[in-house]
């Protein structure tokens, strides 16, 4: 038999919250965390609004010394340490300065860029011949890996510690690569997860794509609104989420709280084939993706509970929730019950898969179904084929055994995860 897979720590930085507790309790009561943003207005975009973190200088100290934030510029890592070193410290692991590492123990943390605003104003620094001031963290602020170097460091990890980009798949994909890590012996826990830096410099190539919408600048909570008939394109947001991983031997070894089991899940790609392009999905492939982690986590359709879409306000939320008809077989008032985190948080890029499975898994421990709000005016397209009862907009308290997390990104690539409440 393979290991059980079990999840032991959390840990969130969230627009609509910081910290669990804080996070927990904006999605049970739809909460949003879309703020106006004035950087965004002042260079000219056409959102205006954003989704991102409200990190005090309080809160950076718990995590980084003030050494280390001298010339610190990089959300991105900020909100990845923090939300790791959160996750760690929740599943009942201490931080120990010992001379040998912890060679059971590794992380996954994925990004899609790493400083953004360390790479503008390290440019600025070498077009104006001050390249010996760019000090000595520029490297680790900037390279890719940055996020599970500095987590390595902080937390002693001996197993491997390396970082996973597959754009808004990311989070998906870092807790699948820690699962399998797990599941093959290789190490007893993983620190799995994903973040995403904030900013103009991250959003501007959205904005230039019309992808964002444009619509409620006065209205910043309003904004975001998957599945809805007046949806006019995501949100931009950041953060971080994650997860502790870990085998359930170990974890039952230790005495851990023990927040649900990963059963398993599929990882694929459409080739950009068929109906697949950089940006739109080639159904085929998500549906494949959606089967086979059904096929891999060894359970049916009809055992799903309910769903966390990806489901990002844009025109392809119809067709994502027709891909899951198809994959599941199951429509109307069949259908699962359906959310996106996005309503309250927009579209957090490479961390939009970790935080919304953060998300999930709050929703198996807690009882709960958390409200999509923005979408009193459900599209027809998705009215069509599912009960639009199945869309809560109000939290529903449920016991819930079973749910899929779904992540789909840029580059035509596919995630989906199958989370099981613990028992």
């Amino acid at each position: 038999m393979k290991k059980r897979v079990v999840i032991t720590g959390l840990g969130v930085v969230a627009p609509n919250g910081v910290g669990v507790p804080a996070f927990l309790k904006a999605i049970q009561n739809g909460i949003s965390g879309i703020r106006y943003d004035a950087e965004l207005e002042r260079l000219q975009f056409s959102c205006q609004i954003s989704g991102t973190p409200q990190v005090s200088e309080i809160m950076k100290a718990e995590y980084f010394t003030a050494l280390e934030l001298r010339n610190f510029n990089s959300t991105g890592i900020l909100y990845g340490v923090m939300a790791g070193m959160e996750a760690w410290k929740d599943a009942g692991l201490s931080i120990e300065n010992n001379d040998e590492p912890d060679w059971d123990s590794g992380t996954i943390f994925g990004t899609g860029t790493s400083g953004i605003e360390k790479f503008r104003e390290s440019i600025y620094k070498i077009d104006d011949f001050q390249t010996r001031k760019l000090g000595s963290t520029a490297v680790a602020q900037t390279m890719n890996s940055g996020v599970s170097a500095y987590l390595g460091g902080k937390l002693g990890l001996g197993n491997q510690v390396t970082t996973n980009s597959s754009a808004c798949t990311t989070g998906a994909e870092s807790i699948l690569m820690a699962y399998d890590r797990i599941v093959s012996g290789q190490a007893k826990r993983i620190l799995s997860g994903s973040t995403s830096d904030s900013g103009p410099y991250i959003w501007g190539g959205f904005d230039a794509m019309k992808v964002c919408t444009y619509k409620h600048n006065n209205q910043p909570e309003k904004g975001s609104r998957p599945m809805s008939a007046s949806a006019s394109g995501f949100v931009p947001g950041s953060g971080a989420g994650a997860l502790l991983l870990e085998d359930l031997e170990t974890a039952l070894a230790r005495g851990a709280t023990i927040y649900a089991e990963v059963l398993g899940g599929n990882c694929n790609s459409g080739g950009q084939r068929g109906e697949g392009t950089m940006t739109a999905p080639n159904s085929i492939a998500v549906q494949k993706c959606i089967e086979d982690s059904l096929i891999n986590a060894g359970i049916s359709a009809y055992e799903i509970d309910a769903v966390n879409g990806h489901l990002t306000a844009t025109s392809k939320d119809g067709l994502e929730i027709s891909n899951w008809t198809k994959a599941l077989n199951r429509k109307g008032e069949d259908f699962p019950y359906i959310n996106s985190l996005k309503s309250m948080v927009g579209h957090c890029l490479s961390a939009a898969g970790s935080i919304e499975s953060v998300a999930s898994v709050l929703q198996l421990h807690h009882g709960f179904i958390f409200p999509s709000i923005n979408c009193e005016d459900i599209h027809p397209e998705i009215a069509a084929i599912i009960d639009v009862n199945k869309i809560p907009q109000q939290m529903i308290s449920k016991e819930l055994q079973i749910i899929a997390k779904a992540s789909f990104g840029f580059g035509d690539v596919n995630g989906c995860i199958i989370f099981k409440k613990y028992t």
